[in-house]
């Protein structure tokens, strides 16, 4: 199932949240909360095989 994330506003703070039940950190900066919401619905990255 895909996450579909939000971003709320709590006064002059930003929260990224997910449908999965994840919260990110509350921040000052919306984009700093969209960028949490994008790298938390993106897969993690492939180990570089070394």
């Amino acid at each position: 199932m895909p996450h579909q994330t939000t971003i709320t506003e709590r006064g002059s703070f930003a929260v990224a949240r997910c449908s999965c039940g994840w919260t990110g950190p509350a921040r000052r900066s919306r984009d700093r909360a969209r960028t949490d919401a994008e790298s938390h619905g993106s897969p993690d990255p492939t180990p570089s095989a070394d």
